[in-house]
């Protein structure tokens, strides 16, 4: 009777303890505090003279100490396999294991001279061992039958804590991951330079990753090779090794399957190329993901750790959302570089067409006095005796006056050559290409660009690329006249009035901003000559132009002063 008294109060105890252990081992979330906590708590609850909390590491396999108490400082170097010393031996068997004398079991290793006795139990999560809790001591045979049931209980609840302090640092990460890709996704969207976009990419993939580096390898012309385009926390080796071939390389791998690859070392990879390079840059681990756009892969990003990492599958998840939000930004700059190309090249358009109309101007004036000097020229009828040297001097001012008639005659054949193309044209449309076109150019200039458009606005007969030239000198003469910033507006609407001198239904577009404004002067001369331009700055061409282009669609067009600052500038357009 006495006997079982005594059991029952010893199990009690043991509850009591394991309940107060209980309560301490479960009041953290922290990962490492925990587990800080279960081995101090063993070693006090079975008066132990040292112990450890060794888990299973599932990128390597091996057993790794996480957290201990009572051992030298380097024990955490020591790397044991699953089945090596009495922890490897619980861990593969799943089995407990109390040794009265440790120098009596082949299986030990010795982490301290002074140590004579260990017990050992199995971290059970979700039936699966994870891990081993152990507790050593200097005595031999210090730990009873009682003590193991005691660290076994504690191992079924230290395995709880464990498992919920695995599940909430990876919803922790998970939160941490998607915040940061929130965040990074503005910073790289904001940027619209190439260069700058890729520089923006690779920083905050680095740091989003907690990564050592972080590279994007692109496609060249050829989609043969892949350039290293952009890097963040690379250093010489890395940014002078050699481009890759995209069928021979891992990473063309990553680029031709369109999925994501992780190397576990890529120092001891023999797929990976450059070895040597990543021995000297420290590089170990690496997660590479491909670029796609459009369902196309233009290259691949990677992520380097600096020690061995296992990325997880929320790891890669989020990786592969930032590459697809980076491929966007990166094929939104690329088309962001391609307007500004064809905003120079209209800019180009502009001069040559300028530089024809000035031609065509020059010939008509000089057309003139030169038809005048060629009639004189006959008229003068000049007939110089046999041998005297003027017969020979009024040849040649004959032949050379002709020369200059056709000289003029073929530039005016030229200019005639630009006669627009007619065929309907919406000028909404029109309107709204050259809105985007322009819009960087705009917010550059602190310019707010307001529509106001007909939406039924019909068709009128023109050349479309003629008007839209007309009308995208018409914005960057409203732009100049306004270097402080303001607003350009345009409208458009269906009115009755006299087109190309007769009433009929006609197109209005209205330009107007509220810039310096022009003289009567100005006013008066704009369209008309381009040689005799009134204009501060510039050439004076771009209103001329715009008056050719209206003249030869049968439009007009007509400066009207505001009453307070600005210009409105109206082009009426006969309806198709």
């Amino acid at each position: 009777m006495n006997e079982e008294l005594a059991e029952l109060k010893a199990r009690y105890e043991r509850l009591h303890l394991l309940y107060q252990v209980g309560n301490i081992i479960h009041s953290t979330l922290e990962p490492q505090e925990a587990l800080q906590l279960i081995v101090r708590e063993a070693v006090r609850l079975v008066r132990a003279s040292s112990g450890s909390v060794v888990l299973v590491n599932p990128t390597s396999g091996f057993l790794d100490i996480l957290a201990s108490q009572g051992l030298p400082a380097n024990a955490t170097e020591l790397k044991l396999r699953m089945g090596e010393g009495i922890t490897g031996w619980v861990a593969r068997t799943g089995e407990p294991a109390r040794v009265d004398d440790v120098a009596q079991d082949p299986r030990y290793i010795m982490l301290r001279r002074s140590v004579r006795s260990e017990l050992a139990v199995p971290f059970d999560v979700s039936g699966e061992v994870r891990g081993v809790l152990n507790v050593d001591s200097d005595r031999k045979a210090a730990f009873s039958g009682g003590d193991q049931e005691l660290l076994a209980g504690l191992a079924t609840q230290a395995a709880r804590v464990i498992q919920n302090t695995w599940l909430y640092e990876q919803w922790r990460l998970k939160a941490r991951l998607f915040e940061a890709l929130s965040n990074v996704s503005r910073t790289i969207n904001s940027t619209l330079n190439l260069d700058e976009a890729l520089t923006a990419i690779t920083r905050e993939a680095c740091l989003l990753m907690q990564a050592k580096m972080c590279s994007v390898m692109m496609l060249d012309e050829t989609r043969g090779w892949l350039d290293l385009r952009a890097s963040f926390g690379a250093g010489e080796a890395y940014l002078r090794k050699p481009r890759l071939h995209a069928q021979e390389s891992l990473l063309g791998v990553v680029v031709r399957r369109k999925k994501p690859m992780q190397v576990e070392n890529v120092q001891t990879s023999g797929r990976y190329q450059n070895v040597d390079v990543a021995r000297r840059e420290g590089l170990i681990s690496l997660l590479s993901v491909p670029l796609l756009f459009g369902g196309e892969a233009m290259g691949a990003l990677s992520v380097y750790k600096a020690a061995a990492h296992f990325f997880s599958n929320d790891e890669v998840r989020i990786l592969s959302a930032f590459a697809e939000l980076s491929a966007i930004a990166i094929e939104k700059a690329r088309l962001y570089e391609r307007v500004v190309d064809v905003e120079e090249q209209l800019r180009q358009n502009e001069k040559l067409s300028a530089l024809g109309l000035l031609a065509a101007e020059v010939a008509h004036e000089i057309r003139n006095p030169l038809t005048v000097m060629k009639m004189l020229y006959h008229s003068l009828d000049l007939n110089f005796p046999t041998g005297d040297p003027r017969t020979e001097d009024a040849r040649v001012m004959g032949e050379k006056i002709e020369h200059l008639n056709k000289i003029v005659e073929r530039i005016l054949d030229f200019a005639r050559t630009t006669e627009p193309q007619f065929a309907p044209v919406n000028l909404n449309e029109l309107i709204d290409e050259l809105g985007l076109l322009v819009r960087h150019k705009l917010a550059q200039h602190g310019v707010r660009f307001e529509r106001a458009l007909q939406p039924d606005l019909p068709a009128v007969m023109g050349d479309a690329r003629q008007l839209e030239q007309a009308f995208l000198n018409l914005i960057l003469n409203a732009v100049e006249a306004m270097p402080d910033g303001g607003v350009l507006s345009i409208a458009s609407r269906t009115i009755r009035r006299s087109c190309g001198g007769t009433k009929q239904r006609c197109v209005q577009v209205e330009f107007t901003d509220n810039g310096e404004g022009m003289s009567e002067e100005q006013r008066r001369r704009s369209f008309n000559f381009v040689l005799q331009t009134t204009k501060a700055k510039g050439s004076g061409l771009g209103l001329a132009i715009v008056g050719r282009i209206i003249e030869t669609h049968q439009g007009e067009v007509k400066i009207k002063p505001r009453r307070t600052q600005g210009t409105t500038i109206s082009i009426l357009l006969p309806v198709a």
